[in-house]
């Protein structure tokens, strides 16, 4: 009696990782191998460059306070579930200190461009106007990024994606007060200062969470208009939410899909394996 033919490989892995989350049922593998096969220009997401700005990536610290508005899908409860798993996954600390040196900032919340540090910035020509020779240019230039000095506080940002990087959130002259700070650091000036401390990470419970009970997935833009894909979310009525977060032309969505259905787990795993980007897999190589 001659034996069956092994499988190949290929259909091996396809069929052990269908069985693995439950495709075979219920009609869903049709929905994996269709998805698994889109050919979409998927992009990977963008990640963080070492300068100055706080909006050089993604912002993550949005997910705290994210609107629920923030969110599109057809079915507002989708939304809200979604809503409710993503405000879980940024943790955010407060720290009051009496006495800061003004030194140690070297970052701005509001900065346009990218720069590798203070001095950098301060020497642009988006500070050319800014000329600090005397102690006395130092305290004219201090003053007007810090109208209330020295009794005023420092307001500063920090994140563990950012490393230890503290970005002064002021929006008032920050040119000044980067050319302040520069001058500090060369002069060795000891300027010491309250500050107010916001710290934020990301929370690995909410992040396990997520992980549990959603596929998340970077879309490109083009996929809202791909007749193949939008077939599969339409045709099988697939939960979804969707969530721009980035906010920039071209940059990609997030496409959340609840694990507990059946047919949104398999669109899933198969635009995981058409090679959609996985943003629960970037967060945790953040974390």
């Amino acid at each position: 009696m001659s034996l069956p033919e092994p499988p190949s490989p290929l259909s091996s892995r396809l069929a052990a990782l269908a069985q693995r989350v439950g495709l075979l049922g219920r009609g869903c593998k049709p929905i994996f191998e269709r998805a698994s096969q889109l050919q979409l220009p998927f992009r990977a997401i963008p990640t963080f460059a070492d300068n100055i700005c706080w909006l050089g990536g993604p912002p993550l610290q949005r997910l705290k306070d994210l609107p629920r508005s923030a969110l599109s899908g057809p079915v507002q409860e989708d939304k809200a579930e979604a809503h409710a798993a993503l405000i879980q996954l940024i943790e955010v600390e407060h720290h009051d200190l009496a006495q800061f040196d003004l030194r140690q900032v070297d970052s701005l919340v509001h900065c346009d461009g990218s720069y590798a540090s203070l001095e950098d910035y301060a020497t642009s020509e988006a500070c050319r106007q800014i000329r600090i020779i005397s102690y006395r240019d130092f305290l004219k230039h201090l003053g007007k990024a810090l109208p209330d000095y020295p009794h005023q506080r420092l307001e500063l940002f920090r994140a563990q994606w950012r490393g230890e990087r503290l970005f002064w959130a002021g929006e008032s002259n920050p040119a000044a007060f980067a050319s302040a700070v520069a001058y500090a650091r060369l002069r060795g000036l000891d300027i010491t200062l309250p500050a107010h401390i916001t710290d934020y990470r990301i929370s690995l419970d909410g992040l396990h969470d997520l992980e549990q009970r959603y596929h998340a997935l970077a879309m490109p833009c083009a996929a809202w208009s791909d007749a193949s894909f939008m077939q599969l979310l339409m045709e099988h009525e697939v939960p979804y939410a969707r969530l721009n977060l980035l906010r920039t032309p071209g940059s990609p969505e997030f496409l959340l899909l609840p694990k507990h259905s059946p047919q949104a787990c398999a669109l899933g795993e198969g635009l995981l394996q058409a090679g959609a980007p996985d943003m629960l897999q970037y967060l945790r190589e953040l974390s």
